[in-house]
């Protein structure tokens, strides 16, 4: 959660945080407490214990964080010098780790006989922190570091009214129920497995939604990009030169070929700019949008793992796009455009921005920077977006675009970005010829919209709540017969809808009518045709929609003609 945008939230919350770290320290004398963040969610703190917490201890630490926040606690924030802090936290070595890592002075904040090092913000007193609620445990690594300390997590939410407590706790309710993980087990879409953990299954029907979403997005971009695929497994010393080895070695996978390590690529930048360093490049050429639906792999802790929102291997809809600096404002647009189109597709109408701008470690000039910075900003303003500056948090190597979707359940997730790039042009030399002849590096912009394929899926199941539009259903009819006389008929019908490209099944049980239909209805598919003795003889179909609406005598042709036009993209 950015501090900036909700600054009084997010100092309740940051203060929740340590009240949840004062009631685990209470209940449980022996722990050490490492770190505990606001986050757009709410709040987590991270614990070394002797004991493994389940979930029926959060409702026994919640107790002991009311008790605590009703002593009305002042929360007083003041600085101390290095050495004094060593001495305070000498017993704890995670502390101890972040004191040695920052300067002089070092900020703590107490609420009676707690503290902890901490920047601020925070309420005045615990009395403040009343509508709370401890909504999950999992296990964690110190500093996400698979090869240091095991640790356990504690996520927690807090708000300023009961009300907006109450909001909050239903929508966790709803999103329970419509879990796409049940939604995916409900509809045969997709499995995991111990044998490939946070690898998914894809299984027929899943995959066609998955193959829907690549089709939609090919179709929006196949008129100003071309489309590119590059290899799995890359030679280390290829992202060494990327950095992405420096960043992301504890993330990656290798092996081992001709006795070379190798990667599989955790992501498919370097492979893009692989193939434009493939011929020299004029000033002509630019813009060059190269897409990709790149399949990269990414050690992910297990504690993180769920379902189609975690996973280790997954696609991403890339798009590398080199420009010279004088088009750059009108791709970025360009890109902000693809997405409104892309996402409004899906009914997700409320898109909010965000602009991350240069951290305190980075590369380039100031006036590139600003130059960049300036460029995101004003393609958002001429595309009728507001948007929040989110202070130091772009990557080291330029500023980029957040995009935040928001769901049927009133959840925002972040998934499109655009990326301004100033390294990797100039780590491998990357050149148009201008104008002049002279030689010069090309503005590298990084974008990716659905941002995974399988997050984007789970995202949209739960939005949709397993009922997708027509277009996108894996099942988009199902031939009800009402008796084994109507087999025939039904058949036809199905043969019908295959040959013009329809997801149709038929239904052709001994089951009754009611039966049949229930089925498709749990089944979630959006048409039911119905074919009875007076359809058969007409040669008509009842059509029967996932609501239970009907239209009755309507001919196959007509329905098929209907069927085409949604799904049109």
């Amino acid at each position: 959660m950015e501090k900036r945008e909700n600054e009084k939230l997010y100092n309740l919350r940051h203060s929740a945080a340590h009240l949840a770290a004062q009631a685990v320290l209470e209940l449980y004398p022996t722990t050490k407490l490492t770190i505990g963040p606001v986050k757009d969610e709410g709040f987590f703190y991270d614990f070394k214990m002797d004991k493994t917490l389940s979930e029926e201890d959060l409702p026994i630490i919640e107790q002991k964080m009311h008790e605590l926040a009703k002593q009305d606690f002042k929360i007083v924030g003041k600085e101390i010098s290095k050495e004094e802090a060593k001495k305070l936290f000498k017993d704890n070595p995670y502390k101890l780790e972040i004191i040695n890592d920052v300067e002089d002075p070092i900020s703590i904040y107490t609420q009676g006989n707690f503290v902890d090092l901490c920047k601020g913000g925070h309420v005045n007193s615990t009395s403040e922190i009343k509508y709370f609620k401890l909504t999950a445990v999992s296990g964690s690594y110190w500093r996400a570091d698979k090869t240091k300390d095991a640790l356990q997590r504690i996520y927690g939410i807090a708000f300023e009214t009961q009300n907006d407590l109450e909001k909050y706790l239903q929508r966790l309710e709803d999103a329970k129920l419509y879990d796409h993980r049940k939604i995916g087990k409900q509809l045969d879409l997709f499995s995991f497995h111990d044998e490939a953990a946070g690898f998914p299954f894809f299984h027929d029907k899943g995959l066609r939604i998955y193959n829907k979403l690549i089709e939609f997005s090919r179709y929006l971009q196949s008129t100003d990009y071309s489309e590119v695929k590059t290899p799995l497994i890359m030679n280390e010393k290829l992202w060494k030169i990327s950095g992405h080895y420096d960043n992301y070695k504890n993330n990656m996978y290798f092996t081992t070929i001709d006795e070379e390590a190798n990667c599989i690529k955790p992501m498919n930048c370097p492979g893009g700019i692989m193939v434009y360093n493939e011929k020299p490049h004029s000033y002509r050429e630019l813009p060059l949008r190269m897409a990709e639906f790149g399949f990269v792999h990414r050690h992910e802790l297990s504690g993180v793992l769920h379902g189609l929102f975690r996973v280790r291997g997954f696609t991403q809809d890339d798009a590398h796009i080199f420009c010279t600096e004088a088009q750059l404002l009108q791709e970025v647009e360009g890109v902000i455009n693809f997405a409104r189109k892309l996402y409004g597709k899906f009914g997700f109408e409320k898109v909010k921005m965000a602009i991350a701008t240069r951290p305190e470690k980075s590369i380039g000039t100031k006036e590139g920077w600003d130059f960049a910075t300036e460029a995101l900003k004003k393609a958002l303003t001429n595309q009728g977006y507001e948007f929040r500056i989110k202070e130091g948090e772009g990557a080291f190597y330029g500023p980029k675009v957040e995009m935040l979707i928001e769901d049927a359940m009133g959840r925002d997730w972040q998934c499109g970005t655009v990326q301004i790039d100033f390294f990797l042009p100039q780590n491998f030399k990357q050149e148009y010829i201008d104008s002049d002849q002279s030689r010069k590096v090309p503005v590298m912009i990084h974008r990716a919209i659905y941002g995974s394929l399988e997050r984007f899926m789970g995202i949209v199941l739960e939005h949709y709540k397993g009922k997708l539009p027509f277009w996108l259903s894996p099942v988009q009819v199902r031939i009800l017969t009402i008796t084994q006389d109507q087999q025939a008929y039904g058949k036809e019908i199905f043969e019908q809808l295959s040959k013009n490209g329809i997801y149709v099944e038929l239904d052709d049980s001994n089951d009754k009518i009611s039966a049949k239909v229930r089925d498709a209805q749990l089944a979630k598919i959006p048409w039911m045709f119905v074919v009875g003795k007076k359809e058969q003889e007409s040669k008509t179909i009842t059509l029967r929609h996932s609501d239970g609406q009907q239209e009755a005598d309507l001919t196959l042709d007509a329905l098929i003609a209907r069927a085409k036009e949604l799904m049109k993209f």
